[in-house]
């Protein structure tokens, strides 16, 4: 397979089996119950992992139940996509594990955020299988209302481009280097794209538009994660950034996360996008990882091909 190629799973479509599965931690059955309500009325029918409920610690059950959970959904024949119930943490123990030829067989879609990460990463790496960045299926209409429902069942069921555009009300909204730049969209939350580094999963972002979001993380965290990304050289030739919420990032310093965004980003030459609703926060939206994408940080725009086909 060619580097630049990308897999892009068959869409959704009704009657299709989803998977619930939960490759990080423990997840809410009630949270879990709403996102199958949800699920049902959009004509999927989705079925819990055998180990989607199992709990240990911080972990949703052992590593080799999470892992058996991936494997069976991948196998499958019969499962079209494979939703992750919540992020957390625990997917980067398992993603080793996963039958990387059983996702090249037969790709499906694959959705999830936070933690998941580091499977989109995995899957990315192994496979070149396009992702949906998305809410899990661990529901809260509070923090995902009807727009976040929309968008999610848009990306895994349209051909259409996903397009987002960034919101005055997001604390990120003012991190902002104009310019227009075009490139494979790639990564996620801030923490598992650094966690990635020296792992075969860290993908090359030469050409790339970087994706990243977060939640409770201070400023200064987050400024060790950006200056760690620079030192080893990840930005190197990287075409843009979107920024997403950084949530809950706060703490007693006079410096906040968007002070930090703009002096780790401004200077690397790129255009950069901030205030785009991708993320922990309310309103969170889904976009596809692994497809091309045009960011317009004059119209405030993120623009990406869709994740199916």
């Amino acid at each position: 397979m060619a580097p630049d190629d990308v897999v892009r799973p068959p869409a959704l479509r009704p009657g299709d089996t989803v998977m619930l599965v939960s490759p990080s931690g423990p997840t809410r059955p009630e949270r879990v119950a709403r996102g199958v309500e949800l699920l049902t009325g959009w004509g999927l029918r989705p079925v819990l992992a055998p180990n989607a409920y199992a709990r240990q610690g911080y972990l949703a059950g052992a590593d080799a139940l999470r892992a058996a959970d991936l494997n069976t959904a991948f196998a499958d024949p019969q499962v079209r996509g494979v939703i992750c119930t919540r992020g957390g943490y625990g997917a980067q123990r398992v993603v080793d594990a996963i039958d990387l030829a059983a996702v090249r067989r037969d790709p499906k879609v694959v959705a999830g955020f936070s933690d998941i990460t580091a499977l989109h990463l995995a899957l990315w790496r192994g496979a070149r299988l396009a992702g949906v960045h998305g809410p899990g299926a661990a529901w809260r209409d509070e923090r995902t209302p009807l727009a976040s429902a929309e968008s999610l069942h848009a990306a895994m069921t349209s051909t259409e481009p996903v397009t987002v555009r960034a919101v005055e009300g997001e604390e990120t909204f003012g991190v902002r280097v104009g310019g227009r730049a075009t490139g494979r969209l790639l990564g996620g939350n801030l923490c598992l794209v650094v966690a990635s580094l020296g792992t075969p999963d860290m993908p090359d972002l030469t050409g790339a538009v970087l994706l990243l979001e977060d939640v409770q993380e201070p400023p200064y965290k987050v400024d060790r994660m950006l200056t760690q990304l620079r030192r080893a050289g990840a930005l190197d030739g990287l075409a843009g950034v979107a920024v997403g919420q950084f949530t809950d990032c706060a703490d007693g310093w006079d410096t906040t996360v968007a002070d930090v965004l703009v002096e780790r980003l401004g200077d690397l030459g790129v255009p950069v996008l901030g205030g785009l609703p991708i993320g922990h926060g309310p309103g969170q939206l889904t976009v596809p990882v692994g497809t091309r994408a045009t960011l317009d940080a004059d119209a405030g725009t993120l623009s990406v091909v869709a994740a199916v086909r």
